[in-house]
């Protein structure tokens, strides 16, 4: 797959979808760097994990709402395990609480902006000039299923509005880096809940789901190896994509706006 000796960084990576693409990474021959806020001891484990592959690997406390923080992850990352080759931006606030657009505190806004729009983009600034003088970087962006259609979702609106902002991002840094040999694609996850983030297809696969086109629930797995397909070498072709792994299930239902 070619991606030996390449430096990874996963945002939230300590548990869920990011855990599972760090297992991925790893296995392929990538040394890792996880993110988190409160889960120290999940990414201190998970850490442990990752070195058992034969690869290096590290944890860093930050929130990517935070600047400071953002730039305290990349030099750590950058210092102990070398340039960062692949970003992964998983981590990213989501409420599920439904609430109207109304209902929000400007400091509600903020935070979700910052967590799904502008942290990833300060991330994207900083692993750039490395990346360009290599001649080769993956960049990953999270957003949701049908993201692409810059549908409105009642309940969800500064979460969605973060995410279709990116989708423009996404698009744009693609044709932008292209020609340093850096590629830039978002993952769209279905409704992937719980446990089955940190599960594998075979776990997942016997068990029925009637709200699934595909019949089974989603796992962590599915994600990660898009994710990891997306960061192979032979992959420098496919950018400025999004890619939904979702089953077929749209997220973004008829409901009532009335709460």
């Amino acid at each position: 797959m070619g991606l030996q000796q390449k430096v990874a960084l996963i945002t939230g990576g300590a548990r869920g979808l990011g855990k599972m693409t760090a297992f991925a990474l790893a296995q392929a021959g990538c040394s890792v760097a996880v993110s988190y806020v409160n889960s120290k001891q999940e990414a201190d484990q998970l850490v442990d994990q990752l070195k058992e592959f034969g690869v290096r690997s590290a944890a860093y406390r930050g929130d990517i709402t935070k600047s400071e923080d953002i730039q305290h992850i990349v030099e750590q990352t950058v210092h102990e395990l070398g340039d960062i080759d692949i970003l992964i931006n998983n981590a990213g606030p989501f409420v599920r609480e439904r609430k109207l657009f109304a209902d929000y505190t400007a400091e509600e806004i903020r935070y979700l902006l910052s967590g799904n729009l502008l942290g990833v983009m300060e991330l994207d600034h900083l692993v750039l000039p490395a990346m360009r003088k290599k001649g080769w970087g993956r960049i990953i962006h999270f957003g949701f299923s049908h993201a692409a259609e810059a549908r409105g979702w009642p309940h969800r609106a500064v979460y969605a509005a973060s995410k279709v902002g990116l989708v423009s991002f996404t698009k744009t840094l693609a044709v932008e880096e292209a020609q340093f040999g850096i590629t830039v694609n978002m993952v769209c996850p279905g409704d992937i809940r719980g446990d089955n983030k940190e599960k594998w297809i075979h776990e997942v696969k016997s068990i029925p789901d009637m709200e699934s086109p595909r019949g089974r629930p989603g796992a962590g797995e599915d994600v990660a190896r898009a994710i990891l397909f997306l960061c192979e070498d032979k992959s420098d072709f496919i950018t400025g994509n999004m890619l939904d792994v979702s089953g077929g299930l749209d997220p973004i239902r008829t409901l009532p706006i009335r709460s």
